[in-house]
């Protein structure tokens, strides 16, 4: 290679004064658009989902990890929006229910959906996610903020009050159900078992989030960024900052239909909760909850959260209240979400000193984990004594039965609630310690 291959003359510049450009420099792939691509992680997440159904062999278990993957697609295409393009979006499951339900539409038309093979039809609804977004978004995205966010609320509550008159295309009330196993075979496979269906959706997950996370590294996943953080400096440099986040937010739909599509095939039914405000709520809450400024953030918000939905609601009734619980407490003490959590904890290992922090978390998150699980105790008790019928005293709660309505298991819970979080307390400033003497560099290892 020639020194005039890596070297480039900027005209204007003095004669003695040459300005150089590295194309290896991380500036330069940025501003050319790196699409290189890691296939370690990739390789690791495709083995990972290959194997999961071995160990947990239950169709239960399948159809939890199905949502999963399904919920991982759509918060990862969310956050296309809210994490890349600073767009916070109120009605965002639209565009995975219009996908979805055209999906639903393509099964039920037997003569087409016969000549084609199921693994295709989630681009169908992919494609129709994104026409829906190309048409909102182009009076949308002309400004982000307050004004961008209500627009999103306006035509989200639209479309799903929709649902209920446009009969034709939403199926009313009652919504629109199909049969996938009309599709041509796949090399045989006619998608009869709940497993096949499990890889086909884990592949359809690889593929979105493999080319979500490209689209992240092209020069407008990269101008998104800027657009998020000072649109007016990117507009100064001579990027227009609405087709920026147009182009974000076409993506964006495309692969929130993409994650409609899959929820037609596994479920078979589509009905309007798939386009409420409710069903935008809890991608929101999913992708905060994992962390917006991390591009596996949404992934592990995906995963808390559906096990949280799935699990938690077979043991009490109250799993939304704890759900939102979780999530202001993320948002007050935890902005970067699960996600960043985990990342604040990287220089502790680099710099090799994560062993100083194994005791002190001990000392304080056991305490604060039975204190919380106390709290708990105490909130299910009074939500028994205030709903339960009457003459119905007992209740059965972590593997213990009791009576909820005599007085010494409210004071074996206010006093482990008490003690557990007062020993928190106690040994907070040692953990803090710990923490500070673990990210600083020379420090006693």
């Amino acid at each position: 290679m020639t020194q005039m291959d890596t070297k480039t003359d900027v005209k204007g510049a003095r004669e003695d004064e040459q300005i150089t450009t590295d194309p290896k420099s991380s500036a330069q792939q940025m501003r050319a658009g790196n699409l290189t691509l890691s296939f370690g992680p990739w390789i690791v997440a495709a083995v990972l989902l290959a194997v999961l159904p071995f160990i947990f062999t239950n169709n239960s278990s399948i159809t939890i990890m199905n949502q999963m993957w399904i919920t991982v697609i759509f918060a990862l295409a969310y956050n296309m929006l809210l994490g890349q393009g600073g767009m916070l979006s109120f009605g965002h499951a639209v565009y995975a229910g219009v996908g979805g339900f055209a999906c639903m539409h393509i099964m039920n038309a037997s003569d087409f959906f016969a000549m084609l093979p199921l693994p295709v039809l989630p681009i169908f609804g992919g494609l129709f996610g994104m026409g829906l977004a190309m048409i909102v978004g182009s009076f949308s995205t002309r400004s982000a903020g307050t004004v961008f966010a209500m627009i999103s609320l306006g035509v989200g509550e639209l479309i799903a009050a929709c649902s209920v008159i446009i009969v034709a295309f939403f199926g009313g009330e009652e919504g629109v159900s199909g049969d996938r196993t009309y599709a041509m075979p796949f090399f045989g496979t006619e998608f009869l078992q709940q497993i096949e269906v499990y890889y086909l959706i884990s592949a359809w997950v690889l593929i979105s989030a493999g080319l979500m996370y490209l689209w992240s590294r092209t020069p407008v996943g990269r101008m998104a960024n800027a657009v998020r953080d000072n649109p007016e400096r990117a507009e100064f440099l001579g990027y227009s900052a609405r087709w920026v986040r147009f182009y974000s937010f076409v993506a964006s739909g495309f692969f929130a239909g993409v994650a409609g599509g899959l929820f037609a095939i596994n479920y078979e039914i589509l009905t309007e909760e798939n386009l409420n405000t409710a069903s935008s709520g809890v991608i929101l809450l999913v992708t905060f909850l994992g962390g917006v400024g991390f591009f596996f953030g949404p992934i592990i918000g995906a995963i808390a959260f559906t096990l949280l939905q799935t699990v938690l609601s077979l043991q009490t009734d109250l799993w939304a209240f704890y759900a939102g619980t979780l999530f202001v407490a993320t948002v007050m003490f935890f902005p970067g979400g699960l996600a960043g959590l985990m990342m604040m904890h990287v220089p502790v290992f680099r710099l090799g000193k994560a062993r100083l922090l194994v005791m002190p978390y001990l000392k304080t998150l056991l305490p604060a984990l039975i204190g919380i699980l106390g709290l708990a105790a105490l909130v299910e008790m009074l939500f028994h004594v205030r709903h339960s019928a009457p003459g119905d005293n007992e209740m059965t709660l972590f593997w213990t039965t009791f009576d909820s309505h005599a007085i010494l298991p409210w004071v074996v819970a206010i006093g482990v609630t008490v003690i557990a979080l007062g020993i928190t307390r106690a040994t907070a400033p040692g953990l803090r310690d710990a923490w500070n003497e673990a990210n600083t560099a020379g420090a006693r290892a």
